[in-house]
């Protein structure tokens, strides 16, 4: 029975000469490998009888009944509030996990967004460093042609020095 890659198996009394998957005498219990650990319902009594009417069990049968003893209901009830427990235990770990991981993812997102921040803040000094001193150039060069402009005004206010040749044309004019 059960699915591709997804077994789970029924024990059965059968004729040696009938087909594998034909008709039973008795369903005497259950097989589910894909639990952990393995799930095993067998009805004990009935396995007796057939046994001792000359059943032959197969291998993996009798490997069933050695290793899964006759069980009271109570010690069915202990084993199965085991496996509710182990279940829930597991179901616990995957959620704290998955709480873990989004902590991480957070924690990394903020690590991320911070980094960005110092990025642009440094790129910012940066563009205003630069700012700064294109500011400064533009101030030495507005100073130096101030400069220039006041050399060239003071030399035009300056008298012209004249010679004793300029004053006698102008005397005998």
């Amino acid at each position: 029975m059960g699915a591709k890659k997804s077994p789970f198996y029924r024990v059965v009394i059968k004729e040696k000469r009938s087909k594998r998957d034909g008709k039973y005498l008795e369903n005497v219990g259950t097989y589910n490998p894909m639990t952990n650990p393995a799930e095993v319902n067998l009805k004990h009594e009935r396995i007796q009888y057939w046994l001792s009417v000359g059943a032959q069990p197969t291998e993996t049968v009798a490997s069933l009944i050695k290793h899964n003893p006759e069980q009271t209901e109570e010690e069915k009830a202990v084993v199965a509030q085991s496996r509710a427990e182990k279940k829930e235990a597991e179901k616990q770990a995957r959620l704290d996990a998955k709480k873990a991981e989004a902590a991480k993812r957070e924690e990394e997102r903020l690590a991320a967004e911070k980094a960005e921040a110092e990025k642009a803040e440094a790129e910012a000094a940066e563009a205003k460093a630069s700012e700064e001193a294109a500011t400064e150039e533009v101030t030495a060069e507005d100073t130096t042609a101030s400069e220039t402009a006041d050399a060239e005004a003071s030399k035009a206010e300056q008298p012209a020095e004249t010679t004793g040749e300029e004053t006698k044309t102008e005397a005998s004019a």
